[in-house]
Parts: structure tokens; sequence; C-alpha cells
């Protein structure tokens, strides 16, 4: 069996993207869990360390999707629409921690993690009509989203 090694090269860079995407997000907002710790939370939100582990198995498996999509061939027109909206995604994901903690917008932050979800959702069904393992591989994102998306709800009302 030969490994070609450009493929595994890609398959690299597509799962850097949203990692480093994390990182840098992570690194603007790196005072948030103790933040995050001051907020009056509802009974079901997880302790914050938890957030540290679930973001990069999410980042990662976004990375494999992508990566699944992109091999399709980028100059097809259904794989640059799924694409333009995997990057859309990352940069609403990007921005939110920024807005619910750096700039505690929380109201703000619902907004945009409402608009995220949208377009996770979007890049979802893009994702599986192009290769439904890449579509598979989002799930968890979108079933964490609807997860965050409540809690930022809720610390946005506990908080006012």
């Amino acid at each position: 069996m030969i490994i070609d090694l450009r493929n595994i090269k890609k398959l690299i860079i597509s799962i850097l993207i949203p990692l480093l995407v994390g990182a840098l997000s992570g690194y603007i907002t790196k005072d948030s869990m103790q933040l995050y710790s001051d907020l009056i939370k509802p009974s079901f939100a997880p302790p914050g360390y938890i957030f540290g582990i679930v973001w990069p198995i999410l980042y990662a498996l976004m990375g494999i999707a992508s990566y699944r999509v992109y091999r399709y061939g980028d100059n097809r027109k259904e794989v640059k629409s799924a694409l333009k909206f995997y990057a859309i995604q990352l940069i609403l994901n990007f921005m939110w921690p920024i807005i619910y903690f750096n700039l505690g917008l929380r109201g703000v932050a619902l907004i945009l993690i409402i608009v995220l979800l949208v377009f996770v959702i979007i890049t979802t069904i893009k994702f599986y009509k192009i290769d439904k393992v890449a579509g598979y591989l989002m799930i968890p994102y979108v079933a964490w989203l609807i997860f965050a998306t409540v809690l930022n709800y809720y610390t946005w009302i506990l908080n006012k």
C-alpha cells in the first residue's frame, strides 16, 4: 500500500485550520474561563474545563469533514459552495467568544450563535450531499451548538 503524502498533508492542513481558528480565538479570550466561572449559570452548565476538551475534538472533526469534501475537487460548484459556507461558519465561530466574553454582549452573542448554528446546519447538509461521512462528522458540532445556544440564552437571562 502506497501512502500519498500529498493527501496526508492536505488532511493535516484541513484539521489545523479550525484548530488554529479556535486557538487564536482562545488566545484572544484567554481570561474567558474566569469570566465563565463568575457568571450565574443554569444547573445544566458544564464546568469550564469541559470546553477545553470538547472544542478541539469538534474542530478536528470539522477539519476531517472539510478535507473529505475538498478532495472531491474544489473546482466543482457544489464543493466551492459547501466550503464557502464552512469558511463563513468558521469566521462566526471565531467571533462568538470575543463578543460573548471580551465584549460581554451576551444578547448579541445569542443572535450570533443562532446565525452560526444556521450556517453550520447548511454546511452540514451541503457536506452530506457531497460526502455522507463528512455530513455525519458535523453532527456532534451541530448538537454542541444547540446546547451552547441554550446555555448562551440562559447565561444572558441570568446575568442581565
